[in-house]
């Protein structure tokens, strides 16, 4: 008579089998994300879509290598800017920033507002630095928001001045004053530990930020700057090639609006004509843009600097690693 000693599967082993199908449903998932927003884009036809890159002859080498290494360097600089900022605790090299800023772009591409990328990084390190990381990533975050609301507002003083367009000045100074006043007390008094951002208490985030290098910092908001600069001119490119008329200085200022107005959403609207539609629509509709046009162009910047990276980042999820037997993962 034989006896069966087949041992059953281990806890680890189950996490190991478990780790795998949440990797596959991620690059699935994300896949599907942008399958779907390219064939079921109730905004963009995608045989339009496709037409128009074929009549504005888009497709060209000299192009697509123009357009895809501007992409390259947006997320080069992105990559830069992590690795700069994980430094602060522990050195990591050039190529793991890219694979878990592009892991992390994978898997946080169907979440609201990337709010995946904080958990997707931190599980790139062991547990004693993981909180460090969703810091870090935080910081990451609103040195690039800084960027945006300075250029932005320039621009959009210039939309402003440029097209005649009324603005309730009163309600923006509102704005203005009860924002830094509301900042000003968070990070002044300790009462306010349990009010958070993605998990930092205001507090923890003014102490965390305190202990980083103030080059760090700079350096953080330098490098934001940059990549803000080259997806901007990125996106200016495109309105050369699909032949919208318009001057540099005004097509800057269109450009910096619509990201400043798309950061600010839902938190404030300062044109009621901005509910009506698309952003960019609404506001190149000063210029006489094709709406079809401008949306073409919002969907190659989509494509060119959040699915294609998505689609290398899809190869790191997949052949990440994680140690199970070790107790600090």
């Amino acid at each position: 008579m034989s006896v069966n000693n087949k041992a059953p599967f281990s806890v680890v082993t189950y996490k190991r089998i478990l780790f795998v199908l949440i990797k596959l449903s991620i690059v699935l998932g994300a896949s599907y994300f942008v399958y779907n927003k390219l064939t079921h884009n109730e905004t963009l036809d995608f045989n339009f879509l496709l037409n128009s890159l074929h009549e504005h002859n888009i497709i060209t080498i000299k192009n697509m290598v123009l357009l895809i290494l501007l992409s390259v360097i947006n997320w080069g600089l992105e990559c830069f800017k992590w690795k700069v900022l994980v430094s602060n605790f522990t050195p990591i090299s050039f190529t793991e920033a890219i694979e878990q800023s592009l892991g992390a772009l994978t898997a946080s591409i169907m979440t609201p507002n990337r709010i995946g990328e904080y958990g997707a990084k931190a599980i790139y390190f062991k547990k004693p630095f993981r909180k460090k990381v969703l810091g870090l990533t935080l910081i990451g975050n609103l040195s690039q928001l800084l960027i945006t609301i300075m250029l932005g507002s320039i621009g959009l003083a210039y939309f402003v001045y440029q097209f005649q367009q009324e603005v309730d000045y009163d309600k923006i100074a509102a704005f203005v004053i009860i924002s830094i006043t509301i900042i000003y007390l968070l990070f002044s008094f300790q009462p306010h530990k349990k009010i958070s951002i993605k998990g930092y208490s205001f507090q923890r985030l003014k102490n965390f930020t305190k202990k980083l290098h103030q080059k760090t910092i700079v350096f953080s908001i330098l490098l934001a700057l940059f990549r803000y600069l080259v997806f901007a001119h990125q996106f200016y490119f495109l309105l050369i090639l699909f032949r919208i008329e318009a001057s540099y200085i005004t097509a800057m200022a269109l450009i910096t609006s619509m990201y400043i107005i798309s950061s600010a959403l839902p938190t404030i609207f300062i044109f009621d004509a901005v509910i009506k539609g698309s952003i960019a629509v609404w506001l190149f509709s000063f210029i006489n843009a094709n709406e079809l046009t401008i949306v073409v162009i919002t969907t190659l910047m989509w494509l060119l600097n959040f699915a294609l990276p998505s689609v290398f980042g899809s190869y790191f999820v997949l052949n990440f690693k994680m140690n199970f037997s070790d107790p600090a993962t």
